[in-house]
């Protein structure tokens, strides 16, 4: 990461997405650190939030819906740590739209990789962390304030499973108390979800909602 320079646009400053403020008031991020565009994409069209545990019934709906995404130019946030959300990332970075990536650790402690460095100087991946250098590692706590920021730029949240008392399912409450849209895969394991006022759909539904 030597080659790449780390921004930091502080809340109420020029830069800073209005997105964000908006959706989440006194609690946005006092500021954000990125790597990336010359700024901060102000909203993506999809947030996507997965727990690390799911069901192979949801992997492959998964998959599909990412594919059909990634060809439709559709732009996508997400935190991309757990093992579902790490698979959608590489698929959307061999597309062509805008990818931000939401980090729960400081930026200066971030593992880049050469394939994500390579998106960054391209222009089509934005780092960003609402977390200083101290914080080396996640914490629930960290991956909850990660998963907010992910949900608040977003116009909708996919969250493909989420575990019953994870937070997951934690985000798609809070996202839901917002007034904002969450999508589900109509899945029997997302049934709990679906109760709390997530809108399930097939993955062709999907498709051709952002197609």
């Amino acid at each position: 990461m030597d080659d790449l320079h780390v921004c930091r646009v502080p809340r109420g400053r020029n830069g800073y997405p209005g997105r964000l403020e908006s959706v989440l008031g006194a609690n946005a991020p006092d500021f954000l650190d990125f790597l990336g565009p010359t700024r901060v994409p102000d909203s993506v069209q999809l947030g996507l939030v997965c727990s690390v545990s799911c069901p192979g019934s949801v992997i492959i709906q998964t998959y599909d819906v990412i594919r059909a995404l990634r060809d439709a130019g559709v732009a996508v946030a997400g935190g991309f740590h757990s093992p579902m959300e790490t698979e959608c990332l590489e698929f959307l970075l061999r597309g062509q739209q805008q990818v931000v990536l939401c980090a729960a650790i400081g930026l200066a402690n971030f593992p880049m990789t050469a394939e994500l460095a390579q998106s960054v100087k391209a222009g089509r991946l934005c780092i960003l962390s609402s977390f200083g250098a101290e914080v080396i590692h996640a914490t629930s706590a960290e991956g909850m304030r990660r998963n907010e920021v992910v949900s608040a730029m977003a116009d909708a949240l996919l969250v493909p499973h989420a575990i019953r008392g994870g937070r997951a399912e934690a985000c798609v409450t809070n996202t839901l108390k917002r007034g904002q849209r969450v999508l589900t895969f109509a899945d029997p394991a997302n049934e709990h979800l679906v109760r709390i006022g997530a809108i399930p759909a097939t993955p062709s539904q999907l498709a051709a909602l952002y197609g």
